[in-house]
C-alpha cells in the first residue's frame, strides 16, 4: 500500500477515492473501503492527521493511532492513502475549494463516503454537493448503532466485548513498552509498562484478558491501589513470553474484562488472584 503526504507523492491516474477520518478502522468505514473496491480503479483514501475535531479545539479520544489505522486499511485492502495534514487552513476551506484542491488533483473520479458524510468550512459539503461538482458519488448506508462515538463510550464503561462486535475485531491498546517498577517480576508475574499517545482512548480500569505479539496476555489497567499507586499504568503480562520488549512498540488486544483492580490484604493474597487471571485469560476466547 502507497502512503502519501503529498499529493505530489501519488501517481497520476484516476481513482475512487474514499474519504474520512477511519478513527478505528470499524465495521462502517469497512462497508465504505468495500464499496470504494467495488467501484474499480486504484481504491485510495484520503484520511486526515489530526482528528479535525482536536484541531478545532474540541476533545476526543482516538480508537487508533494513525501507524495502526494505516496498518488496518492495508489489511482492508486499500491501494493507496493520503495523509491530509489537517490544519486550521484546510478546516478553512470551502467544499468546492477543498474538492479542487485534493479530490480533482488526485484524479477521483468516483468518490465513496457514508450517507452522513460532511465537509469544508462549517461542514457545509455534503453528498449532493459532490454530485453537483461532478463526481460520481456511491453513498453508502450507515450501520445502525455502529459508529466511533458510540465504541468510544463502550471503551470507557469497560465492555470490550461489545465494543469488539462494532468494531469487526478486538479493541487495543497501542503504544512503547517503558521502564516501570519492574515490580510483577518479583511477583512472579513480570509484566511490559506501555505508554500511550495522549489522545489515544484507554479502556476503564480493571483486569483484562487479552493478546499481544501472538501470545495471550494477562492486563492490568489503572493505577495499582495494592500498592496505593496513583499514575495510570497499562500492564500486560504476556504468558509464556520470555523476551526483552523495552523501547519497543506493542499492540495489545483485550478480549475480556475480568474483574475491577482492587487492593488485597496481603501480597500472597495478590499473587494468588493474578494466578486466576492468568488461568481466565488461558480459557478466554477472542470475541470476534
Amino acid at each position: 500500500m502507497i502512503v502519501a503526504r503529498r499529493i505530489d507523492e501519488l501517481p497520476d491516474r484516476a481513482r475512487t477515492v474514499a474519504i474520512g477520518s477511519f478513527d478505528g478502522v470499524h465495521r462502517g468505514h469497512h462497508q465504505v473501503l468495500e464499496a470504494a473496491r467495488a467501484a474499480g480503479a486504484t481504491t485510495t483514501v484520503v484520511t486526515f492527521w489530526p482528528h479535525p475535531r482536536l484541531v478545532l479545539g474540541n476533545r476526543v479520544e482516538l480508537l487508533s493511532t494513525l501507524e495502526r489505522r494505516l496498518e488496518l486499511l492495508d489489511a482492508a485492502g486499500v491501494d493507496e492513502v493520503l495523509v491530509v495534514e489537517f490544519t486550521h487552513d484546510v478546516a478553512a476551506l470551502s467544499p468546492g475549494r477543498f474538492a479542487d484542491d485534493v479530490l480533482c488533483r488526485i484524479g477521483a473520479r468516483t468518490v465513496v463516503v457514508g450517507e452522513d458524510f460532511r465537509f469544508g468550512r462549517a461542514a457545509a459539503g455534503d453528498v449532493p454537493l459532490l454530485r453537483e461538482l461532478g463526481f460520481e458519488v456511491r453513498a453508502v448506508p450507515l450501520l445502525d448503532g455502529v459508529s466511533s462515538t458510540r465504541i468510544r463510550t463502550l471503551l470507557r464503561d469497560g465492555d470490550v466485548v461489545a465494543a469488539a462486535e462494532l468494531l469487526g475485531r478486538p479493541p487495543e491498546v497501542d503504544g512503547t513498552v517503558v521502564l516501570g517498577d519492574q515490580r510483577g517480576g518479583t511477583l512472579g508475574y513480570p509484566t511490559a509498562n506501555l505508554a500511550t499517545p495522549p489522545d489515544l482512548l484507554v479502556p476503564a480500569y480493571g483486569i483484562y484478558a487479552g493478546a499481544a505479539r501472538g501470545h495471550r496476555a494477562a492486563i492490568s489497567i489503572g493505577v495499582n491501589p495494592h500498592y496505593r499507586g496513583e499514575e495510570r499504568r497499562i500492564e500486560p503480562h504476556l504468558l509464556d513470553f520470555d523476551g526483552d520488549l523495552y523501547g519497543q512498540r506493542l499492540v495489545v488486544e483485550l478480549w475480556l474484562r475480568l474483574r475491577d483492580e482492587r487492593a488485597f490484604e496481603s501480597e500472597a493474597e495478590l499473587v494468588a488472584q493474578i494466578a486466576e487471571d492468568v488461568e481466565a485469560t488461558r480459557a478466554a476466547r477472542p470475541p470476534v
